[in-house]
């Protein structure tokens, strides 16, 4: 059986591998072409590199299990299933991607509802390998052979993923997922979808694979806008980044929400008090009042003078060419082209006024433009209607508490102290969904605007100068080449950006479909953030309220998610959790039910003997510290393998984390040959063989310890192997 499927696989790789020497090759014969030719020859030189580039980063990211199951149909054919779809030279189909309707029963077939399926068949793969087969009967009434009833498994390759090592980055679940799973993947698109499950159930694999799947199916819809994915840390997307280009997808946009805002470096740090207030929902409020405040009436007239003769900026006149302004509902910066417009024009009738004329349309636009350069006039008007950027404004707003008080009195004294900072200040991650909703208020300056238009037609001006002396003193051309075609092969343009590079520079882009995964961790203000990139609200949320750590985070959905999606949106739970032993997950869930967070509905899908320890000090006769060490030195021994699979992980009181932190590293120093605890001691950042770490959401502590520990298994039944914590 073994050497059959390796047959297959071994032709499968086959394929890949001539359709990526194929694909090299006409990506450098498409290279060497070179920039020439007409503008539409060069275009299309460009779309084919392009095209090449994106089908080899396809091929090569799909190395690793390419071929992971195979569907017995009751009419006796046969489909493999893969990564990405493959055909032969016949253009026959030899693999089916995973995301296809034709593979769909592959994850959702069952006994009960078999689907047209006999027999699926898990490959378990290594490399370029096959190193176990693994078969579930769906269908007793089919006919199989006796060899093949005789060598069927039940269990299929979810137990097989259970007993994998965990690495430092995330493997895919594409071979192992479930119908719960695969029915929210593949869940339509429209919409905003909430996907609820506690530890262990899958979340973040889900939301990749439901990313990939959408992705593939409505390729034309998302593939101009694309899909974005927010993640909590960049950790977290370094942990997650193999998992999209191993399903064959490379333009899903990876970022977390402190990186969301172009130009703007969020890396300080604050107070939680801080972060929080600064996540709340009211704070757009405040700064709506802050933009607006900078649009107010002087408290008195301003005369300016033009050619010796007195003008006068009148307060009726600021206000009603503010009111004027505000009407036409564009931001504020684009608005006050409006605004300094009217104050001109009422300027220029008053200095005709003086000439007792009415000023011709040239001899107005004259008049207008002295005005406009004239230094009085641009301190008033400026005065009165303010550009501004997002960081001067609200860098501008929490260095005066003074101006807070009066633009934020929905916040409390304390609440307003926290927030506050001196000027020049480093941003943090809390302040990026602000400096957003500024930045969609104020609008881009248009003066700005203007200036960055006229230095790019300078330039371009200058380069199609250029091209024209070229062709006049070489001779050059002959009609073939005029000076725009000659002027851009002057010019270093770089190569054509993608959607995804052309997204990340866009504050302004908007996205077809958004995933959001630790979904409650965000703040009131980061989901504004979050919304605006999306105006069509197709989302994937993916979290659990029970696990959020964040003082601005979500406490439930409703409270979350209606005031930006007016209550359109859906729920689904995923209730299964594969990673962590019943026993652990179990005391967990009393612990949480106990502290009244909103426990889901989570069954364990095995279980470990021992996996947990509770440390009391009525049992410690020598010290809880020390009977701490000699549990977590036990299990280190049982547990943490030389290929780095197994975890211990201590959870202790908060104000003894440091003591337990010290007296382990010292019991597994001395209590281990040198090289494992030199070993141990080199820990991967993120990936820690033993930690010890305090609970996220500690409630009344008392004098109890618990270590909560998986033993190494007599054969591999976890994908994680959590294993020793302390409480």
């Amino acid at each position: 059986m073994l050497a059959a499927e390796q047959a297959v696989v071994d032709a499968m790789y086959a394929r890949l591998d001539e359709l990526r020497v194929r694909a090299r090759g006409r990506l450098a014969d498409t290279r060497k072409a070179g920039p020439s030719g007409s503008p539409q020859n060069r275009s299309e030189r460009d779309a084919f590199a392009t095209l090449y580039e994106d089908r080899l980063a396809q091929l090569e990211a799909v190395e690793d299990r390419l071929t992971f199951g195979r569907l017995d149909l009751t009419d006796g054919e046969h489909r493999y299933v893969g990564r990405i779809g493959l055909t032969d030279e016949a253009h026959a189909s030899i693999l089916t991607d995973w995301r296809a309707p034709a593979a769909q029963a592959f994850y959702r077939a069952t006994s009960a509802r078999p689907d047209g399926v006999a027999r699926r068949r898990h490959l378990v793969t290594r490399r370029r390998r096959v190193t176990g087969v693994e078969d579930e009967v769906l269908d007793l009434d089919a006919s199989l052979s006796a060899e093949d009833r005789s060598g069927l498994s039940g269990e299929g390759a979810l137990l097989a993923s259970l007993a994998a090592g965990r690495t430092g980055r995330m493997g895919d679940i594409v071979a192992t997922i479930q119908a719960e799973q695969d029915a929210i993947i593949r869940s339509e698109l429209a919409g905003a979808l909430v996907v609820q499950g506690g530890p262990g159930t899958g979340k973040t694999a889900v939301a990749l694979h439901r990313a990939a799947y959408l992705l593939y199916a409505h390729r034309k819809q998302l593939e101009r806008s694309g899909v974005l994915l927010v993640g909590p840390s960049r950790s977290f997307l370094r942990y997650i980044d193999q998992v999209l280009p191993s399903l064959g997808e490379t333009g899903v946009v990876s970022t977390t929400v402190a990186d969301l805002l172009p130009g703007v470096s969020a890396r300080a740090h604050e107070g939680a008090e801080s972060a929080r207030v600064k996540g709340l929902a009211v704070m757009h409020q405040v700064v709506r009042r802050a933009v607006r405040s900078r649009e107010r009436v002087p408290r008195t007239e301003m005369e300016v003078r033009l050619d010796g003769r007195a003008l006068v900026i009148r307060r009726r006149d600021v206000r009603d060419a503010i009111e004027r302004a505000r009407r036409t509902r564009k931001p504020h910066n684009l608005a006050r082209a409006t605004f300094v417009r009217d104050m001109l024009g009422r300027l220029a009738d008053q200095y005709a006024a003086t000439l007792g004329e009415r000023l011709v349309d040239q001899d107005r636009a004259d008049v207008i433009e002295d005005l406009r350069v004239l230094h009085d006039v641009k301190v008033a008007l400026n005065l009165a209607w303010l550009p501004m950027s997002p960081q001067w404004l609200l860098e501008d707003l929490l260095a005066k508490p003074e101006r807070l008080a009066e633009l934020a009195p929905e916040l409390t004294a304390d609440e307003r102290a926290a927030v506050a900072r001196p000027k020049g200040s480093a941003w943090t991650p809390a302040d990026v969904p602000l400096l957003d909703e500024a930045a969609e208020l104020l609008g881009e300056d248009d003066q700005m605007a203007r200036a960055q238009a006229g230095a790019e037609a300078a330039e371009r001006a200058a380069e199609l100068d250029y091209a024209r002396q070229v062709l006049a003193s070489s001779g050059a051309g002959g009609g073939l080449v005029d000076a725009e075609v000659l002027a851009d092969r002057f010019a270093s343009r770089g190569p054509r950006l993608t959607t995804a590079e052309r997204a990340v520079a866009d504050r302004r882009w908007t996205f077809g479909h958004v995933v959001v995964d630790e979904a409650q961790e965000l703040s009131a203000m980061a989901w504004r953030m979050l919304a605006r990139r999306c105006p069509t609200r197709s989302f994937t949320i993916v979290g659990d309220v029970a696990q959020s750590s964040s003082p601005a985070g979500a406490r439930s959905w409703p409270a979350a998610l209606d005031p930006v999606l007016r209550g359109s949106w859906r729920l689904a739970e995923l209730t299964v959790n594969y990673r962590t032993p019943a026993e652990i997950a179990d005391r967990a869930q009393r612990a949480a039910r106990c502290a009244g967070l909103p426990v889901s509905t989570l069954t364990s899908a095995r279980h470990e003997e021992g996996s947990l320890t509770i440390v009391d000090r009525r049992d410690a006769p020598h010290g809880l510290l020390d009977e701490v060490a000699r549990q977590a030195l036990e299990r280190v021994r049982d547990t943490v393998e030389a290929d780095g699979a197994g975890r211990v992980a201590i959870i202790a009181h908060p104000d003894a984390v440091e003591a337990v932190d010290a007296v382990v590293r010292a019991a597994l120093a001395a209590g281990l040959p040198e090289d494992e605890s030199a070993r141990l001691a080199d820990q991967p950042e993120g990936t820690p063989r033993s930690s010890c770490s305090r609970p996220s959401r500690p409630r009344d502590w008392s004098s109890t310890t618990s270590c909560w520990s998986s033993p190494r298994p007599s054969r591999p039944v976890s994908a994680g192997r959590p294993t020793s914590t302390s409480r």
